[in-house]
């Protein structure tokens, strides 16, 4: 085998890693070699070498049969060690902790992910009626206010390269065409903030800024309402909240 050949066949087996690894990381549970090998549509014998070795270091499980398999623990030390290293999230905690004393809501600071956010860190409402939500979640990106919030900052020819013509429909509100969502992004832009109106969950309705630390932005704040607690009063307040955490967070430009 020549030194190219070895070349490609090291990318091939480092590419085939990660999507198992990001297979098993989007679907919970354990998982028989055969509907992995269906999913991924590698040779079984391959994946089943794989598999073992992932197994032996630690970043798949298997159950007391060792037929079935699961994401390990290793994932989540590195899950974490990303989380906690990142300096997007430890500028944004005081701005969270803040958010959360004034709106007494959930908030989320999400990252944009291809097509899709992941939340990155969170704050629970101290209501009882509240969302459930965890670092690491992965939501579409057009059924989001944080989504809409980062998309908004690319421009309508990029948004059509990223996102297909016909979207997800999520509830009976998701937007599903992608020329009507670049419309609603339009306005967006105009007014500084993305809102979902249970778009991604039915009693659910949303409201994000993006973080202009890059341009388009990759990171966003959103804060998170049921239908039944949102009066203009409070929405008004949440929207100048999000939006007063932002400029705060918003980096100086620097003096030449």
């Amino acid at each position: 085998m020549s030194a190219a050949d070895n070349g490609g066949s090291q990318v091939k087996s480092a590419v085939r890693t990660v999507e198992l690894l990001e297979y098993f990381a989007g679907r919970p549970g354990l998982h028989s070699l055969t509907t992995v090998q269906e999913a991924v549509g590698y040779p079984k014998s391959s994946l089943f070498m794989l598999l073992r070795t992932l197994v032996d270091l630690g970043w798949i499980e298997t159950d007391a049969t060792g037929t079935r398999y699961g994401i390990g623990v290793r994932a989540l030390l590195v899950g974490t060690s990303c989380v906690d290293g990142d300096e997007v999230v430890a500028a944004a905690r005081p701005a969270l902790d803040r958010l959360a004393e004034d709106t007494a809501e959930t908030l989320h600071l999400a990252r944009l992910d291809g097509t899709h956010v992941v939340t990155l860190a969170t704050r629970p409402s101290p209501h009882h009626l509240r969302p459930f939500t965890r670092v690491g979640r992965r939501l579409p990106a057009h059924s989001t206010a944080l989504g809409k919030a980062l998309l908004a900052t690319h421009t309508d020819d990029q948004v059509r390269s990223l996102l297909p013509p016909v979207l997800p429909r999520l509830t009976e509100h998701t937007r599903t065409d992608r020329e009507e969502l670049i419309a609603e992004l339009h306005t967006v832009r105009a007014q500084g903030y993305a809102t979902d109106r249970e778009e991604n969950t039915l009693g659910l309705r949303c409201f994000g800024v993006a973080l202009p630390h890059r341009s388009p932005a990759r990171d966003a704040l959103s804060c998170s309402v049921p239908v039944a607690r949102l009066t203009p009063a409070h929405e008004q307040l949440i929207r100048d909240a999000l939006c007063a955490a932002r400029d705060r967070l918003t980096p100086v430009p620097r003096q030449r």
